[in-house]
Protein backbone atom coordinates (compact mmCIF):
# COMPACT_ATOMS: atom_id res chain seq x y z
CA UNK A 1 0.00 0.00 0.00
CA UNK A 2 1.02 3.72 -0.92
CA UNK A 3 -0.29 6.50 1.05
CA UNK A 4 0.53 9.70 -1.08
CA UNK A 5 -0.57 13.30 -0.43
CA UNK A 6 -0.41 13.43 3.32
CA UNK A 7 -1.03 16.63 5.04
CA UNK A 8 -2.65 17.90 8.13
CA UNK A 9 -5.94 18.29 6.10
CA UNK A 10 -6.39 15.49 3.61
CA UNK A 11 -4.92 12.55 2.74
CA UNK A 12 -5.10 9.57 -0.57
CA UNK A 13 -4.52 6.52 -0.30
CA UNK A 14 -3.73 3.80 -2.92
CA UNK A 15 -4.18 -0.25 -2.76
CA UNK A 16 -3.84 -2.51 -5.53
CA UNK A 17 -4.56 -6.16 -5.69
CA UNK A 18 -3.06 -8.94 -8.44
CA UNK A 19 -6.02 -10.95 -9.94
CA UNK A 20 -3.41 -13.85 -10.61
CA UNK A 21 -2.06 -13.73 -7.26
CA UNK A 22 -5.74 -14.31 -5.26
CA UNK A 23 -7.51 -16.59 -7.23
CA UNK A 24 -7.68 -20.18 -7.30
CA UNK A 25 -8.65 -23.01 -10.05
CA UNK A 26 -10.38 -25.21 -7.62
CA UNK A 27 -12.46 -22.42 -7.26
CA UNK A 28 -14.91 -23.36 -9.64
CA UNK A 29 -14.75 -27.09 -8.38
CA UNK A 30 -16.75 -26.71 -5.75
CA UNK A 31 -19.83 -25.53 -8.09
CA UNK A 32 -22.60 -28.10 -6.78
CA UNK A 33 -25.25 -27.08 -9.01
CA UNK A 34 -25.94 -25.77 -12.69
CA UNK A 35 -28.96 -25.55 -14.47
CA UNK A 36 -29.02 -23.61 -18.11
CA UNK A 37 -31.40 -21.49 -19.29
CA UNK A 38 -30.55 -21.12 -23.27
CA UNK A 39 -27.22 -20.54 -23.49
CA UNK A 40 -26.74 -18.87 -20.16
CA UNK A 41 -25.97 -21.56 -17.06
CA UNK A 42 -26.72 -20.62 -13.55
CA UNK A 43 -24.29 -22.10 -10.88
CA UNK A 44 -24.55 -22.83 -7.17
CA UNK A 45 -21.33 -21.97 -5.57
CA UNK A 46 -19.86 -20.96 -1.87
CA UNK A 47 -18.70 -17.15 -2.64
CA UNK A 48 -16.24 -15.80 -0.14
CA UNK A 49 -16.93 -12.50 2.18
CA UNK A 50 -15.19 -10.08 3.65
CA UNK A 51 -15.16 -11.61 6.83
CA UNK A 52 -12.21 -14.04 7.13
CA UNK A 53 -13.03 -18.08 6.72
CA UNK A 54 -17.04 -17.21 6.30
CA UNK A 55 -18.48 -17.57 3.14
CA UNK A 56 -22.22 -17.81 1.40
CA UNK A 57 -24.14 -19.59 -0.95
CA UNK A 58 -24.87 -17.71 -4.30
CA UNK A 59 -26.15 -18.11 -7.49
CA UNK A 60 -24.12 -17.01 -10.47
CA UNK A 61 -24.91 -16.86 -14.48
CA UNK A 62 -22.42 -17.59 -16.99
CA UNK A 63 -22.73 -18.12 -20.72
CA UNK A 64 -24.03 -14.41 -22.06
CA UNK A 65 -24.00 -14.05 -25.51
CA UNK A 66 -22.42 -10.38 -25.03
CA UNK A 67 -21.11 -8.05 -22.41
CA UNK A 68 -24.29 -5.54 -22.14
CA UNK A 69 -26.61 -8.64 -21.27
CA UNK A 70 -23.75 -10.09 -18.51
CA UNK A 71 -23.56 -6.18 -17.02
CA UNK A 72 -27.39 -6.04 -16.69
CA UNK A 73 -27.32 -8.96 -14.66
CA UNK A 74 -24.50 -7.63 -12.90
CA UNK A 75 -26.19 -4.39 -12.46
CA UNK A 76 -29.48 -6.24 -11.03
CA UNK A 77 -27.39 -7.63 -8.28
CA UNK A 78 -24.64 -4.88 -7.76
CA UNK A 79 -26.73 -1.73 -8.25
CA UNK A 80 -23.46 -0.44 -8.27
CA UNK A 81 -21.14 -1.53 -10.65
CA UNK A 82 -20.26 0.80 -13.87
CA UNK A 83 -23.19 3.62 -13.06
CA UNK A 84 -20.86 6.20 -12.36
CA UNK A 85 -20.89 8.02 -8.29
CA UNK A 86 -23.18 6.33 -6.01
CA UNK A 87 -23.18 6.44 -2.71
CA UNK A 88 -21.87 3.95 0.16
CA UNK A 89 -22.03 4.86 3.59
CA UNK A 90 -22.84 8.26 2.97
CA UNK A 91 -19.35 8.62 0.99
CA UNK A 92 -19.31 9.26 -2.58
CA UNK A 93 -18.22 5.84 -4.24
CA UNK A 94 -17.05 4.27 -7.81
CA UNK A 95 -17.31 0.89 -8.87
CA UNK A 96 -15.98 0.24 -12.10
CA UNK A 97 -15.16 -2.78 -14.48
CA UNK A 98 -13.42 -3.04 -17.41
CA UNK A 99 -15.93 -4.29 -20.38
CA UNK A 100 -13.01 -6.65 -21.60
CA UNK A 101 -12.99 -8.12 -18.51
CA UNK A 102 -16.25 -8.83 -18.38
CA UNK A 103 -16.19 -10.04 -21.52
CA UNK A 104 -13.71 -12.67 -20.28
CA UNK A 105 -15.86 -13.19 -17.09
CA UNK A 106 -19.22 -13.77 -19.08
CA UNK A 107 -18.10 -17.59 -20.43
CA UNK A 108 -15.60 -18.27 -17.40
CA UNK A 109 -17.14 -19.55 -14.35
CA UNK A 110 -14.13 -19.38 -12.63
CA UNK A 111 -13.60 -15.36 -13.68
CA UNK A 112 -16.94 -14.94 -12.67
CA UNK A 113 -17.14 -16.62 -9.06
CA UNK A 114 -13.74 -14.01 -8.72
CA UNK A 115 -15.52 -11.02 -10.06
CA UNK A 116 -18.48 -11.22 -7.92
CA UNK A 117 -17.34 -12.67 -4.72
CA UNK A 118 -15.20 -8.84 -4.65
CA UNK A 119 -18.16 -7.48 -5.91
CA UNK A 120 -20.35 -8.51 -3.10
CA UNK A 121 -17.88 -7.64 -0.58
CA UNK A 122 -17.36 -3.86 -1.86
CA UNK A 123 -20.19 -2.12 1.02
CA UNK A 124 -19.21 -4.57 3.68
CA UNK A 125 -15.74 -2.99 2.63
CA UNK A 126 -16.69 0.49 2.08
CA UNK A 127 -18.24 0.12 5.67
CA UNK A 128 -15.11 -0.93 7.69
CA UNK A 129 -12.87 1.97 5.23
CA UNK A 130 -15.57 4.92 7.06
CA UNK A 131 -15.25 3.31 10.64
CA UNK A 132 -11.95 2.64 10.57
CA UNK A 133 -10.04 5.36 8.66
CA UNK A 134 -8.56 8.58 9.85
CA UNK A 135 -10.49 11.59 9.53
CA UNK A 136 -13.64 11.39 7.57
CA UNK A 137 -13.88 10.20 4.03
CA UNK A 138 -14.58 12.42 1.01
CA UNK A 139 -14.13 9.92 -1.41
CA UNK A 140 -14.22 5.75 -2.65
CA UNK A 141 -12.98 4.15 -5.44
CA UNK A 142 -13.09 0.22 -6.77
CA UNK A 143 -11.72 -0.17 -10.21
CA UNK A 144 -11.30 -3.80 -12.01
CA UNK A 145 -8.43 -3.48 -14.88
CA UNK A 146 -8.77 -5.72 -18.11
CA UNK A 147 -6.76 -8.41 -16.66
CA UNK A 148 -9.03 -8.20 -13.08
CA UNK A 149 -6.51 -6.60 -11.19
CA UNK A 150 -8.44 -4.46 -8.15
CA UNK A 151 -7.44 -0.84 -7.49
CA UNK A 152 -9.26 0.70 -4.43
CA UNK A 153 -8.38 3.98 -3.82
CA UNK A 154 -9.71 6.43 -0.77
CA UNK A 155 -9.47 9.65 0.03
CA UNK A 156 -10.17 11.68 3.13
CA UNK A 157 -9.79 14.94 5.43
CA UNK A 158 -9.96 16.05 9.21
CA UNK A 159 -12.67 18.10 8.27
CA UNK A 160 -12.60 20.18 11.07
CA UNK A 161 -15.72 22.34 10.25
CA UNK A 162 -17.54 18.99 10.37
CA UNK A 163 -19.11 20.05 6.65
CA UNK A 164 -18.69 16.64 4.94
CA UNK A 165 -19.37 14.59 7.64
CA UNK A 166 -22.83 16.22 7.68
CA UNK A 167 -23.17 15.91 4.46
CA UNK A 168 -22.18 12.26 4.07
CA UNK A 169 -24.79 11.89 6.62
CA UNK A 170 -27.29 13.52 4.72
CA UNK A 171 -26.55 11.08 1.43
CA UNK A 172 -26.34 7.95 4.23
CA UNK A 173 -30.15 9.35 4.83
CA UNK A 174 -30.72 9.25 1.59
CA UNK A 175 -28.80 6.17 0.67
CA UNK A 176 -31.18 4.24 3.00
CA UNK A 177 -34.03 5.64 2.27
CA UNK A 178 -33.71 4.30 -1.80
CA UNK A 179 -32.45 1.09 0.14
CA UNK A 180 -36.22 0.84 1.58
CA UNK A 181 -37.66 1.78 -1.41
CA UNK A 182 -36.03 -1.11 -3.15
CA UNK A 183 -37.13 -3.47 -0.93
CA UNK A 184 -41.32 -2.76 -0.77
CA UNK A 185 -40.67 -2.72 -4.50
CA UNK A 186 -39.62 -6.34 -4.65
CA UNK A 187 -42.26 -7.06 -1.51
CA UNK A 188 -44.98 -5.61 -4.23
CA UNK A 189 -43.73 -7.72 -7.26
CA UNK A 190 -43.27 -10.54 -5.40
CA UNK A 191 -46.98 -10.26 -3.80
CA UNK A 192 -48.55 -9.68 -6.88
CA UNK A 193 -46.68 -12.77 -8.45
CA UNK A 194 -48.58 -14.56 -5.57
CA UNK A 195 -51.69 -13.29 -6.25
CA UNK A 196 -51.63 -13.73 -9.91
CA UNK A 197 -50.60 -17.29 -9.43
CA UNK A 198 -53.15 -17.62 -6.54
CA UNK A 199 -55.89 -16.49 -9.44
CA UNK A 200 -54.76 -18.84 -11.96
CA UNK A 201 -55.42 -22.49 -9.39
CA UNK A 202 -58.37 -20.85 -8.55
CA UNK A 203 -59.46 -20.33 -12.48
CA UNK A 204 -58.04 -23.60 -12.96
CA UNK A 205 -60.10 -25.30 -10.08
CA UNK A 206 -62.84 -23.49 -11.40
CA UNK A 207 -62.42 -25.45 -14.57
CA UNK A 208 -61.99 -28.29 -13.29
CA UNK A 209 -65.93 -28.10 -10.81
CA UNK A 210 -67.36 -27.46 -14.06
CA UNK A 211 -66.44 -31.07 -15.40
CA UNK A 212 -65.95 -33.31 -12.39
CA UNK A 213 -63.88 -34.84 -14.43
CA UNK A 214 -59.88 -34.89 -14.02
CA UNK A 215 -56.72 -37.15 -14.85
CA UNK A 216 -53.55 -36.69 -13.00
CA UNK A 217 -50.12 -38.18 -14.33
CA UNK A 218 -46.65 -38.35 -12.36
CA UNK A 219 -43.42 -39.69 -13.77
CA UNK A 220 -40.46 -40.41 -11.32
CA UNK A 221 -39.09 -43.48 -9.37
CA UNK A 222 -40.40 -43.24 -5.76
CA UNK A 223 -43.76 -44.87 -5.68
CA UNK A 224 -44.83 -43.83 -2.69
CA UNK A 225 -43.92 -39.92 -2.69
CA UNK A 226 -45.34 -40.00 -6.77
CA UNK A 227 -48.78 -41.31 -5.08
CA UNK A 228 -48.73 -38.73 -1.98
CA UNK A 229 -47.89 -36.05 -4.53
CA UNK A 230 -50.77 -36.95 -6.98
CA UNK A 231 -53.45 -37.34 -3.63
CA UNK A 232 -52.03 -33.74 -2.57
CA UNK A 233 -52.60 -32.33 -6.15
CA UNK A 234 -56.24 -34.12 -6.22
CA UNK A 235 -57.37 -32.60 -2.75
CA UNK A 236 -57.21 -28.95 -4.70
CA UNK A 237 -60.00 -30.28 -7.02
CA UNK A 238 -63.35 -29.51 -5.71
CA UNK A 239 -64.99 -33.41 -4.23
CA UNK A 240 -68.64 -32.44 -4.99
CA UNK A 241 -68.58 -32.28 -8.50
CA UNK A 242 -66.59 -35.08 -9.22
CA UNK A 243 -68.12 -37.44 -11.64
CA UNK A 244 -65.56 -40.01 -12.26
CA UNK A 245 -61.33 -39.43 -12.55
CA UNK A 246 -58.54 -41.72 -13.86
CA UNK A 247 -55.22 -41.08 -12.12
CA UNK A 248 -52.01 -42.60 -13.96
CA UNK A 249 -48.91 -43.10 -11.97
Amino acid sequence: MAITGINNSSYTSYYASNYKNTVKKTDSEKDSTNTKDGNVTTSTVELKTSRPGVTKTEQIKTGYSNVNDYSKYLQEKYHYVNTGTTSMQGVPTTVSVSSAFLQKCMNDPEKAKYLEENLAAIPDCAKSAVNGCLGTLTNLSYKVDENGNISVAISGTNDPDGKIAKENAERKVKENREKEEKVKEKRAAKKAEEEKAAKQRAEKSAERKETGDYTLSITGNDVKSMTQSLVAESVSISAPDRSSFDIKA
